[in-house]
């Protein structure tokens, strides 16, 4: 499976430099964990792009070009160790940062992610502290 870019695709859907909120996509097949996310970003100010799986995802990557991503892991069809993987190998989102989103705080989780191109890894549930703590740590850091 490859991520693909629509064929007439004009302009760029990057955001622009300087601006106060990024655009996150949050990928979690959790109705709960999706729409508390959506709440904490939105008070953080940031715009906030919602995806149930990872099908549904890639789509929205393409669409929407986030400038951070917080990815579940176990979801059916894609998991989040999949859909992480397919993102990085498209040159145009590789530099992306994905955060892992896992119930399990496993050091094998965390490698594993970290294998797939992952930048973190975040235990739910997860706190609004926390959550806009990693999306400010990862808009400065991108490493």
């Amino acid at each position: 499976m490859e991520l693909r870019e629509p064929e007439a695709a004009g302009g760029s859907a990057q955001p622009e430099a300087g601006t106060a909120g990024a655009r996150v996509l949050v990928i979690d097949d959790s109705n709960t964990i999706r729409r508390s996310a959506e709440i904490f970003l939105r008070q953080g100010g940031h715009e906030v792009v919602l995806a149930e799986d990872g099908f549904d995802a890639l789509a929205k990557v393409v669409d929407h070009a986030p400038e951070l991503i917080f990815c579940d892991i176990l979801m059916p069809r894609l998991d989040g160790y999949q859909t992480c993987a397919i993102i990085k190998r498209n040159p145009r989102f590789a530099h992306v940062p994905v955060i892992m989103l896992s119930s399990k705080d496993g050091l094998f989780d965390k490698a594993r992610g970290r294998m797939v191109g992952s930048q973190d890894y975040l235990t739910k549930p997860f706190t609004k502290e926390q959550l806009l703590r990693a999306v400010e740590s990862h808009r400065r850091d991108p490493s």
